[in-house]
């Protein structure tokens, strides 16, 4: 099993004990958490992506291995990314995970989507 199984396993277990109203979308190259409609983490290749909102992100990213998440070659504020480096100790994931939650749980939930068109050609 390779990092990102590993970590995506590891997620989903501590989401399951900490929140369980949480759905998943595959989205930014991984599989990306989402409560109420708000993204919550992103797991991908890169590690993890947490949502912390913007008057969270500087202590966030004081924390070890924590760095500006990067978009599209834009940074994304609110959010940092945790490299797999920053996720080894057991009590790291949950802590991350913590901190995404008492942000995202102040958010108002969004309603449900629209379904997607289809594209005409």
């Amino acid at each position: 099993m390779g990092d990102q199984d590993q970590l995506l396993g590891t997620v989903r277990s501590e989401l399951a004990r900490l929140s369980p109203l949480i759905d998943e979308r595959r989205m930014f190259g991984g599989v990306t958490m989402m409560r109420d409609g708000n993204m919550l983490c992103c797991v991908s290749p890169r590690g993890l992506m947490v949502r912390v909102g913007a008057e969270g992100e500087a202590a966030a990213l004081a924390r070890p291995a924590a760095q500006p998440c990067m978009g599209t070659g834009r940074r994304m504020t609110g959010f940092v990314m945790v490299g797999y480096e920053g996720l080894k100790k057991p009590n790291d994931v949950a802590s991350w995970l913590k901190a995404a939650l008492a942000y995202v749980t102040t958010l108002p939930a969004k309603p449900a989507g629209k379904p997607l068109r289809k594209k005409r050609n």
